[in-house]
């Protein structure tokens, strides 16, 4: 099969991570580790990531096989790792994405996104409850399903979801802490938002 684009870049940035100080991101976020590999949880799978190579995986069995994974999930894992800043911390306060400071609130990136998204769990309001819970989410208050999930371990996003009726779309949002900026870059929120909604249709679908 053809490598994509998206493949090539993924590789590409798998060699960049190696110029880091793993050392750094370990003590960091308190990530497990041995001299192979650097282990996290990312949208409830355990990843691993290749100490010389960069290599980033995921395992359904255990580790007893790997799968290699996308560019969505490494784009968003090496981010963390490797752009997060120093005394970077988490405020509590969640808003959406084009609210973060430093961003253009009018902005309308990543919105086809969302609206797909919504389409998926459309009048699924139990299943995608469930998927959430699967993931390790907290009920919260707003909305018809709402969740505070971990992304990462270190890392919560609130989701919040309204189904449609007869006058309306779904609508779907997804809610960062106020800090994020300090642990990712704003394009790689979009990443993790489009890998968090194949997982959750995923988990909708078993």
């Amino acid at each position: 099969m053809r490598e994509s684009n998206y493949d090539r870049m993924r590789d590409q940035m798998e060699r960049e991570f190696l110029k880091y100080d793993q050392e750094r991101m370990i003590a960091r976020y308190g990530l497990a580790y041995d001299s192979s590999y650097l282990y996290l949880n990312f949208v409830g799978r355990t990843y691993r990531v290749g100490r010389d190579n960069g290599r980033v995986e995921w395992s359904p069995d255990g580790l007893l096989t790997a799968v290699h994974a996308g560019y969505n999930e490494t784009m968003t894992i090496f981010d963390v790792l490797c752009y997060a800043k120093d005394g970077c911390g988490l405020s509590g306060r969640f808003v959406p994405v084009n609210q973060l400071k430093g961003t253009v609130q009018a902005s309308t990136a990543g919105e086809p996104l969302f609206r797909r998204a919504a389409k998926v769990f459309e009048h699924r309001i139990g299943l995608l409850s469930a998927a959430c819970e699967l993931l390790g989410g907290k009920c919260e208050p707003v909305g018809d399903v709402s969740y505070r999930l971990p992304i990462f371990d270190f890392l919560p996003v609130v989701l919040q979801f309204w189904d449609s009726d007869e006058e309306f779309e779904p609508v779907l949002k997804l809610m960062w802490d106020e800090n994020i900026l300090s642990y990712m870059h704003y394009e790689t929120t979009w990443f993790a938002a489009s890998h968090l909604w194949e997982r959750l249709a995923e988990l909708m679908e078993q």
